[in-house]
């Protein structure tokens, strides 16, 4: 699944401020709920249930938050690098400054375990990470993120 399918240029947040992952959850829930016509208090809670079932923090500053919502039509994801890192209940401990969100139809299935497995291992390459942390330009995020990974891979 290509990234440039679930993200485009204005689905990222390049500083965003947060000191909770709660507060952190909440903003997100807003700024896609904005984009894409829905409630945002319903988001929100869907992204807080799928937290209460386990946090979705992979560790090394990284979390993939999702939600599958009705009346989602297609699957959608949003980049955000935190300010300042947040306590997400990591299996590491560290805290998470790294977030992309994912969005998917209530019927999603497969769709949605391919965009979790593509932006895990997206998020697992170290080098990719750190130049993400390093800068505040959205659209050098979104370079590093639709970056094919067999290419990045290769270099």
């Amino acid at each position: 699944m290509d990234l440039e399918k679930l993200i485009d240029p204005e689905s990222i947040a390049p500083a965003l401020r947060a000191s909770s992952k709660k507060q952190m959850l909440q903003e997100l829930a807003n700024r896609v709920a904005e984009r894409n016509a829905l409630d945002a208090r319903s988001l929100f809670d869907a992204l807080m249930e799928r937290e209460r079932l386990g946090a979705t923090a992979m560790g090394r500053g990284v979390a993939i938050p999702h939600a599958r919502m009705p009346g989602v039509d297609r699957m959608t994801a949003y980049f955000a690098r935190l300010e300042k890192p947040v306590d997400y209940d990591a299996p590491d401990g560290l805290p998470v400054d790294l977030v992309m969100m994912l969005l998917a139809p209530e019927n999603a299935g497969a769709d949605h375990l391919r965009a979790l497995a593509r932006v895990s291992r997206l998020l697992r390459d170290e080098g990719r990470c750190a130049k993400l942390r390093s800068t505040s330009d959205p659209a050098a995020h979104y370079a590093l993120l639709v970056e094919d990974l067999a290419s990045s891979n290769a270099a």
